[in-house]
């Protein structure tokens, strides 16, 4: 069984992750590291007084990658006080090319629990923004509105539960640089109801003319995404393509081989998957000399003292 999930970034828009801390001496030159701030549980002061001091002792003028770890110092509160203070100190900012919000694991809190909300006014207020990703799900408030931005050359949203409207103003907006999208549909018991629809703009080609790695991933429709991208005139556009930590089973496996050759990515990621092995071999088979990541197949859960229990597939990433 393989695992993937949620993690620490350890490194960011090519750079290594450091979060400081008031004991640890001398900090990096600004521009070497992706500054992760977060709040440590317990302590009394917040979010604005852990910004404050940032502001003060880092040459911000340099700083081009940021992380946002937990923004909490007890209860789970909000983010939004958190994207005011960015989007009101942006032009403190002015070589910030990466920005990640949420670097939050289970052991902080829970994907589900994170309370979110409209990450729109960010990107409008950091148009040199190339990097940019989000960890959180639409029942506690992930948004996003429809815009236009210039720079932005990858998009990540890692959700247990991600919102139509959400995938639908991605594909509504203008991302003429873009060149990676990443896409975690989650589970629909924890807000993730975005259909195969939603995504059919994308899948047309022609949206974002870049785009050069997609990631339709962590779907329970893995298999109807699956159909979908044996047809799909974006495909030829791309040069990797991440199927991953979704409910793949062998109909949508059937569904890649008898679609369009996918030989000619460099990669094809379908880790977490519900494939027989016979499949996942002829896939391998089709798509060489393209690498396909599989790794060992989910194990679906039945009751095995219950003969009529159907057996049940899972995302990776939900809760």
């Amino acid at each position: 069984m393989t695992y993937l999930g949620i993690e620490h970034l350890e490194r960011f828009h090519g750079l290594p992750v450091h979060t400081p801390e008031p004991s640890s001496g001398a900090l990096p030159a600004a521009d070497s590291v992706a500054w992760r701030l977060v709040c440590d549980y317990g302590e009394d002061a917040g979010f604005a007084s852990l910004w404050e001091q940032f502001l003060e002792t880092v040459d911000t003028t340099r700083v081009r990658a940021l992380v946002i770890g937990a923004w909490w110092h007890d209860e789970y509160t909000p983010i939004d006080p958190v994207v005011e203070l960015i989007v009101t100190h942006a032009d403190r900012f002015p070589a910030l090319r990466a920005l990640f919000l949420a670097d939050v694991v289970g052991e902080e809190c829970e994907v589900s629990w994170l309370k979110m909300c409209d990450i729109t006014p960010v990107l409008e207020a950091l148009p040199a923004l190339e990097e940019f990703g989000v960890r959180g799900c639409g029942r506690e408030g992930l948004a996003l509105r429809p815009l236009r931005h210039a720079a932005l050359k990858s998009l990540r949203f890692e959700s247990g539960g991600l919102p139509g409207e959400l995938v639908r103003a991605v594909a509504a907006s203008e991302l003429p640089a873009l060149e990676r999208l990443e896409l975690w549909f989650g589970s629909t018991w924890y807000g993730g109801d975005a259909t195969i629809e939603d995504v059919r703009p994308v899948l047309a080609g022609g949206l974002f003319p870049r785009l050069r790695h997609l990631g339709l991933q962590n779907s329970e429709f893995q298999d109807e995404i699956a159909a979908a991208v044996g047809s799909a005139p974006v495909v030829a556009q791309l040069e990797s393509l991440a199927l991953s930590m979704g409910t793949l089973s062998d109909m949508g496996g059937e569904a890649l081989l008898n679609g369009q050759p996918l030989s000619h990515l460099s990669l094809l990621d379908l880790r977490h998957h519900y494939l027989t092995d016979p499949v996942v071999d002829r896939i391998r088979t089709a798509c060489a000399p393209a690498v396909v990541e599989a790794g060992e197949a989910e194990d679906d859960y039945a009751d095995p003292d219950d003969e009529d229990d159907e057996p049940e597939r899972y995302v990776a990433v939900s809760e």
